[in-house]
């Protein structure tokens, strides 16, 4: 157990962020799901609403080290290219 005020601070520090953090990734699978399931839904127009509401939401969830943005890069971009192949 933390002895000093500062190692108090700190675990109370560790608690909210980490709190923030589930949120965030919990909102970012969320996002990534709903995407996910217009693309399977083959329906280009809500498939591009989706991905447009989930990319600020992603960009941030890296920003903020949620995730790796080189992980999110790569999933953003694999499903442009799944809706981009829905018109093909």
């Amino acid at each position: 157990m933390a002895n000093t005020a500062s190692a108090r601070k700190r675990i109370r520090q560790t608690a909210k962020r980490t709190e923030r953090n589930v949120a965030r990734r919990t909102r970012m699978r969320h996002v990534i799901k709903s995407v996910e399931t217009a693309i399977a839904s083959g329906d280009k127009a809500a498939a591009q609403a989706a991905i447009q509401a989930a990319q600020p939401l992603l960009q941030k969830a890296a920003n903020k080290g949620v995730a790796h943005k080189n992980t999110l890069a790569r999933k953003m971009s694999r499903m442009s290219g799944r809706i981009k192949a829905l018109a093909a």
